[in-house]
């Protein structure tokens, strides 16, 4: 299990503007939450965008302001559709772990026919689904003795899911530390879209240690060698803290609108919180998992649906 570094994010403090140019567009909401927000609140706020090639070549010169872009109607996400998933969690105990997914013929695995977990564990616990209280140690094989969890990573073995709402009920605690894993301003949870390996994906931060809220993409640079790490593109983010502690509503969306086209779209107790458009190189267009992503952070998540969308 290793601690990968987050890329480069672009600047914060643009200010109701549309950044377009080097191949996205990006918007990000800036909202303040409560523990029952009322629903249909509107969105606006900071415009924030990256590009693949401004990490691959280390170029930092600042992307062109254009007109204020209008919101787009939000896709329609049915879950009565046949092909939603809905996570079902035992009662408790270990549902997998990092362990199985190294050493899935293993005699004293446990595997789960839904959930892979590539990093840390994900528990049971009174019919939710938990990290267990992190650590910075390789779990033994029924995580016993360690959980590995300041580095979770679940994802679900389904990988056919392409224009999809993930919604999902969090609770987080306040992040904390290991000596393996120091504190970073990207610690806490995260929503996973269109996973297709560990190096390319779409993540939706939806409660960092900084306070922002951010959708980012991850993709191996051009020309990488076998065994590489993907970098991450930051596409929208914007400052939006909900409590610890509580429970809430998170949902993350993608859609692809055009060949080279995919929507983003990060909600908290039924904001629209960011948005972006990624027409970049590299854009994820095509299927993925789901899945979740706890960094130095104890989570519990239920509800868990991946739904099928489309274009209003």
């Amino acid at each position: 299990m290793i601690r990968r570094r987050e890329g480069r994010s672009s600047a914060p403090g643009y200010t109701r503007r549309a950044v377009v140019g080097l191949g996205l567009a990006a918007t990000a909401g800036v909202l303040p939450l409560t523990d029952a927000p009322p629903p249909g609140a509107g969105t606006g706020g900071a415009r924030v965008a990256d590009d693949l090639a401004r990490v691959a070549d280390g170029r930092n010169d600042e992307a062109a302001f254009a007109a204020p872009v209008r919101a787009a109607a939000a896709p329609v996400c049915d879950a009565s559709d046949a092909g939603t998933f809905t996570a079902v969690f035992p009662r408790s105990g270990l549902i997998t772990n990092e362990y199985a997914h190294r050493h899935p013929a293993a005699a004293d695995a446990r595997t789960d026919p839904d959930w892979s977990v590539t990093s840390g564990s994900l528990f049971a616990d009174r019919g939710a689904a938990w990290s267990g209280v992190p650590d910075g140690f390789s779990p033994d094989p029924l995580s016993r003795l360690h959980t590995g969890s300041s580095v979770l990573r679940a994802v679900t073995v389904r990988r056919d899911f392409a224009d999809t709402a993930v919604r999902t009920q969090v609770l987080l605690r306040p992040p904390g530390t290991t000596a393996r894993t120091p504190a970073t301003d990207w610690d806490g949870g995260h929503l996973w879209l269109r996973y297709r390996s560990p190096q390319e994906l779409y993540a939706l931060s939806f409660r960092r240690r900084d306070g922002l809220v951010v959708i980012k993409r991850k993709l191996l640079l051009p020309g990488s060698v076998e065994g590489a790490e993907g970098v991450y593109t930051t596409l929208a983010q914007a400052r939006c803290a909900f409590p610890y502690d509580t429970w809430h509503h998170v949902e993350a969306r993608a859609l692809t609108t055009a060949p080279s086209t995919v929507r983003l779209l990060l909600l908290v107790d039924g904001r629209t919180v960011a948005e972006a458009v990624d027409t970049g190189p590299g854009v994820l267009t095509g299927p993925g998992g789901v899945g979740m992503r706890g960094d130095n952070s104890e989570l519990r998540f239920t509800a868990f649906t991946a739904v099928p969308c489309r274009a209003p």
